[in-house]
């Protein structure tokens, strides 16, 4: 059925219908559209006679209610789905009579036989178990025409409309009518009851008695049949203020932990950011800050270490540290708790890294010397270490090809920086060393250009490397550096007889680093490594070449050079013959001689 009075389905007209309403049972009028119970008294409004379109409505599935008999003065329903507006009449027609209207043989049904009825305040009711036949007040009373005619099965015959399921139940009198309530409704008005057991009027935490509501003494506490009660089966479920105060508590918590949250979160946006005091606790942790860190990451590290108790606090130390922009990556020994600003001085010094810094040109020994330093161990200890391991340190193949060699590892300690962490151990960082160097060495294709140099073996480009840093002070003098020593290698040159005459080599022989030295005994001086004394490369590197050197080595000047002095210390003067050669060499000696007030 759609909705009264706005679609093509039928009209209400049942008393329990919420649209019905009490209707001919007080005394009042029917508002207009509706079908009046007792015969009260109606308006009538003439027709004019009005074109009918044939309806082709499906019959309601359940029952109307009975209509007053045909009157040939009144006026007729008009079988139609909408309302008609009052119409006045014209003249010419005949008044009083209903214009002629199709009308279905269904709704014809006439003298159907009348059975007697209940009454009610006097007045026939209508149970609708048969038709009831009502003499309208007014024979010219118009009928509603929002109604619909019964129906009946045959001619003469009116069907029992209540008997089938899908019917409602016969109509009650108004003092037994009660409307069934929707699901929703009747849930809500079962829990407002069982409130109402449970609960005291006037006092929100009590509780309350089963017969509180039961002022017969008819016990359930006022609820209605079949309610489920307590345990036990005979008392209810009561609801203490117990759960009103865990509701407060839990609202309470909830707002209150919102306020913290949001304070928490405005202090750490707009707020100074947390920061310990001081220089720190005596617990030393080792930080290692990577290769291209920057300032928070930096902070982030520090403070999953425990020294600083925030990274933004870190990063307004540095901010506000003329250096704090170039702090560099490596392991740096801190301590726990400290201040941001602390942290900021001792990682802005240099000195205090955990680290190890090769320099270009540092030779082997320096290096183990550095080594049992930093890690703490006696002295010696490195260069033993070096001795015993020489073959599990990752050496390339062609290295350590001279029996001669002093040091195998000389040459193939890279020089860079390594850090130290708690785990570090003189083997791991030589090995370190070692892979470094071998890498190095492969990149720049060290075995390849041997030859096309004039050497014999790829270990003679790192000698020669060795000598050209120990000997030079930037790239320029390292080219011309390897010129004079590929010059004075050749077998055309008379001036040296293929001796390169290095004082870099003797002082490595004697394992010194003296500039003025005597110059006959380095030339008695009975040593493979001895340049003054033997033809030709040492036995092996006397150091350990930079990156420079190397590219140095492997492509020369080319400028024909013999020779080189530095007069001042400071700049080095290389030249092609001998003549010029010994020049030089007396004025270098007379300034030595007046530096040392001679």
């Amino acid at each position: 059925m759609t909705e009264y009075g706005r679609g093509r389905g039928s009209e209400p007209w049942h008393p329990e219908d919420p649209l019905y309403g009490d209707q001919g049972w007080n005394g009042h009028e029917t508002q207009q559209g509706q079908m009046p119970q007792g015969g009260g008294p109606q308006q009538r409004y003439p027709q004019e006679p009005q074109y009918q379109e044939p309806q082709y409505q499906q019959q309601p599935p359940y029952p109307q209610p009975q209509q007053v008999p045909h009157d040939p003065y009144a006026q007729q329903p008009q079988h139609q789905p909408y309302p008609q507006q009052p119409q006045q009449q014209y003249p010419g027609q005949q008044q009083g009579y209903a214009p002629q209207q199709y009308q279905d043989p269904q709704y014809q049904q006439q003298n159907q036989q009348q059975q007697p009825q209940p009454t009610y305040a006097g007045q026939v009711w209508d149970t609708g178990q048969s038709p009831q036949v009502t003499t309208p007040a007014d024979p010219y009373v118009a009928v509603d025409p929002y109604t619909q005619q019964p129906v009946g099965g045959y001619t003469g015959e009116a069907p029992d409309l209540y008997s089938t399921p899908e019917a409602y139940p016969p109509p009650q009198p108004p003092n037994q009518r009660h409307l069934a309530p929707e699901p929703e409704a009747e849930e809500w008005q079962e829990d407002a009851e069982e409130a109402k057991d449970e609960e005291e009027p006037g006092s929100f935490f009590s509780d309350r008695d089963e017969d509180d509501d039961d002022p017969d003494g008819a016990g359930g506490g006022g609820r209605r049949p079949g309610r489920s009660k307590g345990k036990g089966g005979d008392k209810p479920k009561k609801r203490s203020g117990m759960a009103c105060l865990i509701a407060a508590v839990v609202i309470v918590g909830v707002v209150g932990g919102g306020g913290y949250y949001g304070y928490t979160y405005l202090k750490a946006r707009f707020g100074a950011p947390a920061d310990y005091a001081g220089a720190g606790l005596d617990e030393t942790v080792d930080v290692e800050i990577p290769p291209g860190a920057g300032l928070f990451k930096m902070g982030t590290i520090l403070q999953e270490n425990g020294v600083v108790a925030s990274a933004q606090a870190f990063v307004n130390a540095a901010g506000l540290h003329p250096k704090g922009k170039a702090i560099q990556p490596g392991v740096y020994p801190l301590k726990k708790k400290m201040s941001a600003a602390a942290a900021v001085e001792l990682m802005t010094d240099p000195s205090k890294l955990n680290v190890i810094t090769i320099a270009e040109g540092m030779r082997n020994a320096t290096v183990y010397e550095a080594i049992d330093r930093k890690l703490g161990q006696p002295q010696g200890t490195t260069a033993e270490v070096a001795q015993r391991e020489v073959k599990n340190l990752g050496l390339p193949a062609w290295a350590n090809s001279n029996p001669k060699i002093m040091d195998p590892l000389e040459g193939f300690l890279y020089p860079a920086r390594y850090d130290l962490t708690k785990s570090s151990t003189p083997q791991s960082l030589l090995k370190q060393m070692v892979k470094n160097a071998s890498d190095k060495y492969a990149e720049l294709g060290v075995e390849g250009k041997a030859k096309e140099l004039g050497l014999e073996n790829p270990l003679q480009v790192v000698t020669v490397a060795s000598l050209v840093n120990a000997e030079g002070k930037n790239h320029d003098d390292f080219r011309k550096m390897s010129e004079v020593v590929y010059n004075r290698l050749k077998k055309t040159n008379d001036v040296t007889n293929q001796k390169i005459e290095f004082d870099s080599t003797y002082n490595y022989a004697k394992g010194q680093s003296e500039i003025n030295f005597n110059l006959k005994e380095a030339q008695a001086f009975n040593n493979p490594y001895n340049t003054h004394f033997i033809k030709g490369l040492p036995a092996g590197p006397i150091g350990n070449p930079g990156m420079d050197a190397l590219t140095a080595t492997l492509s020369p000047d080319h400028g024909g050079w013999m020779f080189f002095v530095s007069v001042d210390g400071n700049k080095t003067t290389f030249t092609k013959t001998y003549d010029e050669h010994l020049k030089l060499v007396a004025e270098f000696q007379a300034r030595q001689k007046q530096k040392n007030g001679g």
